[in-house]
């Protein structure tokens, strides 16, 4: 590829998730511009061979006659995305990729070198593109939180990751929090939402059908996220206020019911939101895309 061609190629990004992942074409200079996208369902439980090739089928798809600048993959954790490796530890998933070059694997199925092949985590994806191009409006201090089977955090300065240091929870991870003396997950995650709804109403509801619920002015769907939000925002109160935060962006599918929980997210923060506007994510699954997207043009020595 020329030098010409390469500044007008898109960036190929991967949303490496549980039981799917997205490849999608993104402008690298409007990250919100996701050209294009193609979806496909993985067996996280696969073979390495079977699985590496559900991983980059929809990127090849997407790049049979359009080149790439290079490609960043946000992967959940374990994950060591410096390395390219990961150990999948304490996760009933991905089993076959742990301690293998990931890089290199995927860089020959995509048909790029190893240097175009970068790696970030999901949640953080999912932050900085909020951050780029949603609702965080490219704030100079933003939380993130996306609630899926756990709680995924990305504490940002100027869209860029800190994960250490006295402002933030360790590792920047906010699912390592606790409300009561319990783990913040067993109140605050998809599955905690599934189980409270069921203890209260004897039904068996997903998230959505919660969050539709309560919409609809169903008070013990309400009362099931009003328990979450509010703990959500008692447990991240005190690290508001260390960071400084003007921009708290809550994702996921709670963010789907937001007239609902966003009154106990804010009482939960008590005063710690006198300084921060608390929103709603904008873009959905898109947001890692286009994070992932400004991850690699930060590095853009990869492409060479």
């Amino acid at each position: 590829m020329s030098t010409d061609q390469t500044e007008r190629a898109p960036v190929g990004v991967l949303d490496v998730g549980g039981s799917h992942v997205t490849a999608a074409l993104v402008d690298p200079t409007d990250p919100g511009d996701v050209l294009v996208e193609r979806g496909a369902a993985i067996d996280p439980h696969a073979p390495l061979g079977v699985l590496l090739e559900q991983l980059t089928g929809p990127a090849r798809e997407l790049t049979t006659r359009r080149p790439v600048r290079g490609w960043a993959v946000a992967m959940p954790g374990p994950f060591d995305y410096r390395a390219g490796t990961g150990t999948f530890a304490g996760v009933d998933k991905f089993r076959s990729l742990a301690g293998i070059d990931l890089r290199g694997a995927l860089a020959e199925r995509l048909e790029v070198g190893p240097d175009a092949v970068r790696f970030c985590n999901d949640a953080v994806a999912y932050g900085i593109g909020e951050w780029a191009a949603g609702a965080g409006a490219r704030a100079h201090r933003t939380i993130c939180i996306t609630l899926g089977t756990g709680v995924g955090s990305a504490f940002l300065v100027d869209g860029v990751e800190v994960s250490t240091g006295e402002t933030v929870p360790e590792e920047g991870e906010v699912h390592r929090l606790t409300i009561d003396g319990r783990p913040l997950e067993d109140t605050f995650s998809s599955p905690a939402l599934r189980r409270d709804q069921l203890r209260r109403s004897g039904r068996t509801s997903s998230v959505e059908e919660i969050c539709a619920l309560a919409r609809a002015g169903d008070d013990i769907a309400r009362e099931v996220l009003d328990t979450a939000a509010s703990a959500l925002g008692v447990a991240l109160r005190p690290w508001v206020d260390r960071f400084r935060a003007e921009r708290i962006v809550v994702g996921g599918s709670i963010a789907r019911a937001w007239e609902v929980v966003a009154p106990a997210i804010r009482a939960g923060l008590g005063r710690a939101t006198d300084d921060a506007v608390v929103a709603p994510a904008a873009l959905g699954t898109r947001a890692p895309l286009s994070g992932a997207a400004v991850v690699w043009q930060r590095h853009p020595d990869l492409s060479r």
